[in-house]
Protein backbone atom coordinates (compact mmCIF):
# COMPACT_ATOMS: atom_id res chain seq x y z
CA UNK A 1 0.00 0.00 0.00
CA UNK A 2 1.22 3.36 -1.18
CA UNK A 3 1.29 6.65 0.49
CA UNK A 4 -1.97 8.19 -1.31
CA UNK A 5 -3.62 4.82 -1.08
CA UNK A 6 -3.28 5.14 3.07
CA UNK A 7 -4.42 8.76 3.07
CA UNK A 8 -7.29 7.70 1.65
CA UNK A 9 -7.71 5.22 3.97
CA UNK A 10 -7.18 7.44 6.98
CA UNK A 11 -10.03 10.01 5.68
CA UNK A 12 -12.53 6.96 4.83
CA UNK A 13 -11.65 5.87 8.34
CA UNK A 14 -12.12 9.02 10.23
CA UNK A 15 -16.13 8.87 10.33
CA UNK A 16 -15.86 5.24 11.60
CA UNK A 17 -16.43 3.94 15.06
CA UNK A 18 -14.59 1.96 16.33
CA UNK A 19 -16.54 -1.52 16.67
CA UNK A 20 -14.05 -3.10 18.68
CA UNK A 21 -12.55 -2.71 22.43
CA UNK A 22 -9.22 -4.10 23.74
CA UNK A 23 -9.22 -4.24 27.11
CA UNK A 24 -7.23 -5.65 30.36
CA UNK A 25 -6.76 -8.88 29.05
CA UNK A 26 -4.90 -7.48 26.06
CA UNK A 27 -5.26 -9.69 22.38
CA UNK A 28 -6.97 -12.81 23.04
CA UNK A 29 -7.71 -15.64 20.58
CA UNK A 30 -11.18 -14.43 20.87
CA UNK A 31 -10.87 -10.69 20.00
CA UNK A 32 -8.13 -11.93 17.40
CA UNK A 33 -10.93 -14.38 15.86
CA UNK A 34 -13.75 -11.81 16.26
CA UNK A 35 -11.66 -9.04 14.37
CA UNK A 36 -10.99 -11.84 11.31
CA UNK A 37 -14.67 -12.57 11.00
CA UNK A 38 -15.38 -9.05 10.74
CA UNK A 39 -13.40 -8.85 7.61
CA UNK A 40 -16.19 -11.09 5.98
CA UNK A 41 -18.46 -8.28 6.16
CA UNK A 42 -15.94 -5.05 6.18
CA UNK A 43 -12.77 -3.99 4.68
CA UNK A 44 -11.91 -1.17 7.06
CA UNK A 45 -12.07 -1.76 10.54
CA UNK A 46 -11.56 0.30 13.67
CA UNK A 47 -10.66 -0.90 16.99
CA UNK A 48 -9.95 1.13 20.72
CA UNK A 49 -7.72 -0.40 22.74
CA UNK A 50 -8.74 0.80 25.91
CA UNK A 51 -6.55 2.26 28.90
CA UNK A 52 -6.41 -0.57 31.60
CA UNK A 53 -4.87 -2.63 28.63
CA UNK A 54 -1.16 -2.52 29.07
CA UNK A 55 -0.08 -3.56 26.19
CA UNK A 56 1.09 -1.26 23.30
CA UNK A 57 -1.30 -0.41 20.39
CA UNK A 58 1.22 -0.50 17.79
CA UNK A 59 2.89 -4.04 18.88
CA UNK A 60 -1.22 -5.02 18.91
CA UNK A 61 -1.72 -3.45 15.87
CA UNK A 62 1.10 -5.46 14.47
CA UNK A 63 0.32 -8.83 15.82
CA UNK A 64 -3.31 -8.35 14.33
CA UNK A 65 -2.63 -7.35 10.81
CA UNK A 66 -0.18 -10.35 10.73
CA UNK A 67 -2.97 -12.94 12.16
CA UNK A 68 -6.02 -11.30 10.24
CA UNK A 69 -3.59 -10.97 7.08
CA UNK A 70 -4.88 -7.40 6.94
CA UNK A 71 -3.03 -4.11 7.03
CA UNK A 72 -2.20 -1.98 9.11
CA UNK A 73 -3.64 1.47 7.85
CA UNK A 74 -2.56 3.62 11.00
CA UNK A 75 -2.50 3.77 14.55
CA UNK A 76 -3.49 7.06 16.32
CA UNK A 77 -3.12 7.43 20.22
CA UNK A 78 -5.32 3.75 21.20
CA UNK A 79 -7.05 3.83 17.67
CA UNK A 80 -5.96 0.92 15.20
CA UNK A 81 -7.55 1.51 11.92
CA UNK A 82 -6.97 -2.19 9.71
CA UNK A 83 -7.65 -2.79 6.20
CA UNK A 84 -8.36 -6.16 4.51
CA UNK A 85 -9.27 -6.35 0.66
CA UNK A 86 -12.15 -7.97 -0.43
CA UNK A 87 -11.67 -9.88 -3.24
CA UNK A 88 -15.21 -10.81 -3.96
CA UNK A 89 -17.75 -8.10 -3.12
CA UNK A 90 -15.15 -4.79 -3.43
CA UNK A 91 -16.47 -1.79 -1.68
CA UNK A 92 -13.61 0.53 -1.43
CA UNK A 93 -11.60 1.43 -4.32
CA UNK A 94 -8.07 2.03 -3.47
CA UNK A 95 -6.19 5.28 -5.90
CA UNK A 96 -3.55 3.87 -8.06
Amino acid sequence: MNSRQRAYLKGLSSTLTPIFQIGKNGLTPEVTEAITEAFNTKELIKITVLQNCLEDPKQISQMLAERSHSQVVHVIGKKIVLYKEDKDHKKIFLPE
